[in-house]
């Protein structure tokens, strides 16, 4: 019989908190004890967990020695504050932020990439998740690593408003009605207009003129593989979209690597969708393919003619739903001895 678990959700009433919810419930994991947790501004709001409406608590008022497991999703300054509260009460964090990523000791994981991570992890203590656009191209890069080993990827995301924020979806839909309606709308949570537009640039620049979220996609690619030889040049651009990152990937792989054999191993790889080349009037879209789904879907795979060692993919997924809520859950599972599949170790030895 599965031990029944006591579960906290930090930042329960935001986007991600709402879909780790419901994620929690779908998957029907044994949970004798929920408890949504937000700011002292929330409390009275009410959230749905599995056909059940449930009050949210406050926070700063949790006594986390209630919880086995605590799912942050609340923003970095949250995290810093509440996530070692929580583990020093015994309280394993699964957190989404950036608080934790980049910390040596702290466990950053993709459990269809680098899963083997938590076979060693001593509860309680924190895991970070990696940023949602880093996780769906490392879903489908990890088995071509493995195979070939990628020295250098070159990526261009297209990121949807809701990665940003109930308060950047709320923007997208009324600029697109402000428009539709000749009227002026002025940008509010964002510095430039969203609707009918794409934004070069999402979160702060760095001294080195790459934003945080491309620089998010190096570091994070490099833990998770376990490999601080690869390079990742990306750009990262909001797009009018509500849910679901796109991304054009062009990587270069240290042995050669045919157009047939890449397809073969992302129709093996668990948790992607491959979109095959025969299928050429449906090219995988955060539409039609991502939002609420929780694979990551995959297309337009083809040798690049300018590198012998190029390939380029096309990779979408639901950044809210498996970009974040779907990967914790899985994390949790995991630790819990819930999950159905085995993790995958990442070998980053190759010829």
């Amino acid at each position: 019989m599965r031990k029944e678990l006591q579960v906290a959700v930090v930042g329960a009433t935001g986007v991600v908190g709402e879909s780790l919810l419901s994620i929690l419930a779908e998957r029907e994991i044994p949970i004798a004890s929920i408890y949504p947790l937000a700011s002292e501004r929330s409390v009275g709001k009410e959230v749905t967990y599995g056909g059940k409406t449930l009050p949210v608590q406050d926070l700063a008022a949790f006594d986390f020695h209630k919880a086995d497991y605590a799912l942050f999703s609340a923003g970095g300054s949250v995290s810093a504050e509440y996530a070692p509260q929580a583990v020093a009460s015994g309280c394993t964090v699964i957190d989404n932020t950036s608080e934790f990523r980049y910390r040596d000791e702290i466990p950053l994981v993709i459990p269809e990439v680098n899963g083997h991570k938590l076979q060693d992890f001593a509860a309680p203590g924190v895991i970070a998740n990696p940023n949602c656009s880093t996780m769906q191209m490392l879903v489908a890069l990890a088995p071509i690593h493995r195979e070939f080993g990628i020295s250098r990827i070159n990526v261009a995301t297209y990121q949807s408003v809701s990665g940003g924020g109930r308060k950047v979806m709320e923007e997208l839909a009324r600029q697109t009605a402000d428009k539709l309606s000749f009227r002026e709308s002025k940008p509010q949570a964002l510095k430039q207009p969203i609707a009918f537009n794409v934004l070069p640039q999402i979160d702060k620049l760095q001294d080195n003129g790459y934003s945080r979220e491309e620089m998010k996609m190096h570091w994070e690619t490099q833990k998770i593989l376990a490999d601080d030889t690869i390079q990742v040049n990306a750009t990262a651009v909001r797009v009018p979209v509500f849910y679901g990152h796109a991304e054009a990937v062009h990587l270069e792989t240290r042995s050669e690597a045919s157009v047939e054999t890449v397809l073969e191993l992302l129709r093996q790889t668990p948790g992607v969708r491959l979109i095959a080349p025969a299928q050429a009037d449906a090219h995988p879209t955060p539409v039609t393919h991502a939002a609420g789904r929780d694979e990551v879907f995959v297309g337009r795979v083809r040798r690049d003619f300018s590198h012998p060692n190029g390939i380029n993919l096309w990779i979408v997924s639901d950044n809210i739903r498996k970009g974040a809520a779907l990967n914790a859950v899985q994390i949790l599972e995991t630790l819990a001895g819930q999950a159905d599949c085995a993790p995958v170790e990442v070998n980053s030895q190759h010829g």
